[in-house]
C-alpha cells in the first residue's frame, strides 16, 4: 500500500521542480537562433526597384 509522504518531502520535491522549470526557461530564453553567415558578396548585380519601371 501507498505510504504517507511526509509534507517536507513534497515541499523539497516541488521546490527541486520549480528549480528545474527556472532553469530551463532561462536556458531556452538565451538559446536564439544562430547568427546568420555573412551574406555573399554580389558583383555586377544590379536589382531592379520594385515600381520604379515605366511599364505601367
Amino acid at each position: 500500500m501507498l505510504e504517507r509522504t511526509r509534507t517536507a518531502e513534497r515541499y523539497a520535491r516541488g521546490f527541486a521542480a520549480a528549480v528545474v522549470a527556472v532553469a530551463t526557461l532561462l536556458l531556452a530564453a538565451n538559446a536564439g537562433p544562430a547568427r546568420a553567415a555573412e551574406p555573399p558578396e554580389l558583383r555586377g548585380v544590379q536589382f531592379a526597384a520594385e515600381g520604379g519601371g515605366d511599364t505601367p
